[in-house]
């Protein structure tokens, strides 16, 4: 993926895919306190461009040309393929000035419509930082950070009847689906564990009542007995690949 980056005014444009160039330089650049995303998986669906947050501390007393970045990668730092179609980089916040230590904040931005971004995407990242020293040198360090990167999931949900007779039974629907990045659409995610939730009325958490499993286009459904006025909803806890996801909730009165 192209990338920009962009920092102090100063745009850079750079390969996701790029050979190392003569007098690239290593040492003398070091990366501390990387946080992407607050640690938390990134979760992307079929249109909205992503913005992911990141901090992180670099040390160096050499010059640079451009801000640093740090990026998702697969394969190696700085032959590998990256995660993002641009990246905005704050200007320094100097912590000492005389050692060369600054902070920064940076924007990442993941478009799922880019020609190159699919399915095969979701998984686990590994993370790097780079900066562009000056003499057309750079410093690429992998932080050992891996990051998440799954497919967005939704999940629907009804309760009937409504209002109900106390004793009687409730059916609870559902359906839900997960983010195909190859088609732009949300498909029916079948063979999933699903817990339905309860909240009675007046509490202010939900209980896990039972669980269902998705049909083969994603379908829930399941039965309970009514016992009290309350909210019903379908959870989705997720997986390696996949985003976790609540339904809204369904609330129904039991006279």
């Amino acid at each position: 993926m192209w990338s920009a980056v962009v920092a102090g005014g100063v745009a850079v444009v750079f390969a996701g895919v790029a050979a190392v160039p003569a007098g690239a330089a290593e040492g003398g650049v070091s990366f501390s306190r990387v946080a992407v995303n607050g640690g938390t998986p990134i979760v992307i669906g079929v249109q909205e461009e992503v913005e992911v947050p990141a901090v992180f501390r670099m040390t160096t007393t050499l010059k640079y040309d451009s801000g640093p970045t740090v990026f998702p990668y697969r394969g190696k730092p700085d032959t590998g393929d990256t995660l993002h179609s641009s990246v905005i980089t704050s200007d320094c916040k100097v912590v000492d000035r005389a050692k060369g230590i600054c902070d920064f904040k940076e924007w990442l931005y993941i478009d799922p419509r880019s020609g190159d971004f699919g399915n095969e995407d979701a998984g686990t990242w590994k993370s790097a930082a780079r900066v562009f020293l000056a003499g057309d040198a750079y410093d690429t360090d992998d932080l050992n950070l891996p990051v998440q990167v799954k497919r967005a999931t939704r999940v629907t949900v009804n309760a009937s009847p409504e209002p109900v007779a106390a004793g009687k039974t409730i059916t609870v629907t559902g359906r839900v689906t997960r983010a195909n990045w190859d088609t732009h659409t949300y498909q029916g995610y079948a063979g999933r564990t699903v817990s339905l939730q309860f909240k009675a009325a007046g509490a202010s958490s939900y209980t896990t009542v039972k669980k269902a499993t998705s049909s083969s286009t994603g379908a829930l459904r399941t039965t309970v007995k009514a016992t009290g006025s309350g909210t019903w909803r379908w959870t989705y806890y997720g997986n390696t690949t996949s985003g976790a996801k609540s339904s809204t909730g369904d609330y129904v009165a039991v006279r």
